[in-house]
């Protein structure tokens, strides 16, 4: 907590002087304790008239007026001190705001609905680059490829042995226990050389499953044709594959895999964090509010400005005097300031799933809104007729058709209000029993009218 700069509660706003109540108190105290009255030792004669002697003489009522004095003394101080005390207390909230123009939350909504700048934008040239390779799978269990439908399996068998002195040329292979896969990892920003990442193993031929396989050294390319890492190792599956002689079942994605730890850094990517006067923050939502709240937040607590946001997706920033050469620490304390993130008003639809995704900020026109299905149903129920006996008659099968149609007719109309929130919206067309296919619909058809406050993207 703050303190007003000056005084005490409610003493001189310059000098620091307490009240005059708590001095008048203090000094009552102090005359008593140094000049108490006093009685005269046994054997000290008294001088004086008698008169002057009486007057001097103390006695129980005088010591009785004395004590009372000094209670009420000390009665004065203790108020004094409470009352001061209490003013200070309801003096520091404005002293807190007065001496801090930083406020954590200021530049959005409530607390609870604050994001850090961290998980909101990404920064310049910090990002993992892709990497990719092509390699063998072996120690399959005859479930590789079959060489004579995969020539690029039987191709690159062939020149891995030779590289190891095995002449395979002009040679009938048949090994089912070989597959040619596609092997795939990112590095991360700032990797060393020795550092280990997971790599992604994907069959390429018509190998039907990649467990029990390892895969053997393969050098990972990135964009620039140059080798960035190495990659080996046991092949771990998330599915399985087993058949019989008239039944099969998979689970999962047996020709897939994946290597934990398997591939080693061999080459750095050359960038000096530090070594930058400037950088940009790119937003991963672009949003001209959100820039511009992100901008005065950091200048906010800076104190400086050192942001500027330049369109709805970039946000440069500048090195302050602060922070001479050392832009670690100032993203450092930048990615932990909290704001409100804004978002545009859309709705996401997934036909195919039928879900339905509305953001908080989707708001409609008032519309009124009625839904029915027309259902027609057939149901053939033929019968046999017989001949009377004795008859010339012969057994016939009668056709017999029931045909209903049902157009809910019991379905009313409904009207959805101006300017309802979301929660009002979801409950009124619940209220129609509508499902999400057919509120799929609903929303496109009210789109078309021109009643739905927002952004309406079809996956």
């Amino acid at each position: 907590m703050l303190a007003q700069a000056g005084g005490f509660g409610q003493g001189h706003p310059v000098s620091g002087h307490p009240p005059n109540g708590l001095f008048l108190g203090i000094s009552e105290l102090a005359r008593f304790s140094l000049h108490p009255p006093q009685a005269p030792r046994q054997g000290q004669e008294l001088q004086g008239t008698p008169e002057a002697v009486r007057a001097n003489q103390p006695n129980g009522q005088t010591r009785r007026h004395a004590i009372s004095r000094v209670v009420a003394a000390s009665l004065a101080v203790l108020a004094t001190l409470s009352n001061a005390v209490a003013a200070d207390l309801a003096a520091t909230p404005a002293a807190a705001s007065a001496d801090y123009s930083y406020v954590p939350g200021s530049f959005g909504g409530s607390a609870g609905s604050l994001s850090r700048i961290k998980d909101l934008v990404d920064i310049e040239g910090v990002r993992e680059n892709q990497l990719i390779g092509y390699g063998l799978v072996v120690g399959l269990d005859g479930t590789g490829d079959s060489l004579n439908n995969a020539p690029f399996t039987r191709q690159s068998l062939q020149a891995m042995l030779e590289r190891l002195g095995v002449n395979t040329r002009d040679t009938n292979m048949r090994t089912a226990n070989v597959a040619a896969v596609m092997v795939t990892a990112n590095l991360r920003a700032f990797s060393t050389q020795g550092t280990r990442m997971d790599v992604n193993v994907s069959a390429l031929g018509d190998s039907s499953s990649l467990q029990g396989g390892t895969l053997l050294v393969t050098p990972l390319l990135g964009a620039d044709g140059e080798v960035y890492a190495v990659a080996q190792g046991p092949v771990a599956i998330g599915g399985f594959s087993a058949q019989g002689e008239a039944a099969s079942v998979t689970r999962g994605v047996p020709t897939t895999g994946r290597i934990a730890n398997g591939a080693l850094v061999e080459r750095e990517i050359e960038f000096h964090l530090g070594a930058q006067s400037s950088l940009r923050l790119a937003l991963r939502n672009p949003d001209l509010t959100t820039a511009k709240r992100i901008e005065a937040t950091i200048n906010a607590f800076i104190g400086a400005r050192t942001a500027r946001a330049t369109d709805p997706a970039t946000i440069q920033l500048t090195v302050p005097r602060s922070y001479p050469g050392d832009l670690v620490s100032l993203l450092t304390e930048i990615e932990q300031l909290r704001v409100e993130p804004d978002q545009v008003a859309k709705v996401i639809i997934d036909e195919q799933a039928g879900i339905i995704v509305m953001g908080h900020n989707v708001r409609v026109s008032e519309v009124a809104v009625a839904q029915g299905n027309l259902t027609v149903t057939i149901a053939e129920a033929p019968q046999v007729s017989q001949p009377a006996p004795f008859s010339d008659g012969v057994t016939a099968i009668v056709p017999r058709t029931d045909i209903g149609v049902d157009d809910e007719s019991g379905n009313r109309m409904a009207i959805v209000p101006n300017n309802v929130s979301l929660q009002q919206l979801v409950d009124g067309l619940n209220a129609l029993g509508i499902g999400p296919r057919d509120l799929i619909s609903i929303l496109q058809a009210i789109k078309a009218a021109g009643a739905l406050q927002a952004e309406i993207e079809v996956m």
